[in-house]
């Protein structure tokens, strides 16, 4: 009982934490995605056509749900941490009867509820654009929990080992955008030539991206089985990584 408090106190600090400040964790990718929308599904898409028998608006507005999934999860996790160490007052967690793997899941419900509700407001915002018809609800809803809870761990990850505020937007400038672009949100595999399908293979947001794509219109560049075995097991390995980082203070313990 006495973890299971510790568990909801830190998931409703994390939600309130984010929902105080909508307008800079909630509004700004409403804004974002719309400009995507109007640029490359009305502007581009209506010269592009169609692509993998949809238009370019339905086909590239899966990608970009799952882009701010990414971003927000990812960003939620990794300023907040980040910001108790910088105030010291994750020694106050650390001290405390309350379980690492308690600490660590406050920090990931509350990153994959940011990346939910964040989800949940580009999926409104895309209506105005296309009209989406989900293909298989239960694969959808599965590819967004599980990429909000793996881009939380990897957000934890970074906050641990970041030592400035700049540390913390490393990542996701030169690595997460790039992979994102990479991972199939504006174009299909079958574009590419053999040799970079094949390099794209190495992208584990190709498989977030194509899994989420099948949910929602039925295709999908690689299968979803596979795609779905290789988040869980991301998910798995960094999840062992984090309790590895709190168990033995790394970064953390001074």
């Amino acid at each position: 009982m006495q973890q299971w408090v510790a568990f909801q106190t830190i998931v409703t600090k994390e939600i309130r934490r984010f929902t105080r400040i909508w307008v800079q964790t909630l509004l700004p990718p409403a804004i974002t995605m719309s400009l995507y929308f109007v640029i490359f599904g009305a502007l581009i898409g209506s010269r592009i056509g169609t692509m993998d028998g949809f238009s370019y608006m339905e086909f590239v507005v899966p990608g970009l749900i799952m882009m701010s999934i990414i971003s927000n999860s990812y960003a939620n996790v990794c300023s907040s941490f980040y910001s108790a160490k910088f105030q010291n007052n994750i020694e106050e967690l650390l001290v405390s009867p309350v379980s690492n793997q308690v600490i660590l899941l406050g920090y990931v419900i509350g990153g994959v509820v940011r990346g939910l509700l964040v989800a949940t407001i580009v999926t409104i915002v895309s209506m105005f654009f296309t009209k989406l018809h989900v293909h298989n609800w239960f694969i959808m809803v599965s590819v967004v929990l599980l990429t909000a809870t793996l881009f939380s761990l990897a957000g934890f990850i970074n906050a641990v080992y970041a030592n400035s505020f700049d540390d913390i937007s490393i990542i996701p400038t030169f690595v997460l955008t790039p992979l994102t672009y990479l991972g199939g949100v504006f174009y299909s595999m079958s574009l590419l030539p053999e040799f970079w399908q094949n390099v794209s293979m190495a992208n584990p947001i190709l498989y977030m991206v194509n899994a989420f794509r099948y949910g929602v219109l039925g295709i999908s560049d690689i299968n979803v089985t596979a795609s779905i075995a290789v988040i869980t097991g991301f998910i798995l390995l960094l999840y062992s990584f984090c309790l590895y980082l709190l168990n033995s203070g790394t970064r953390i313990r001074k």
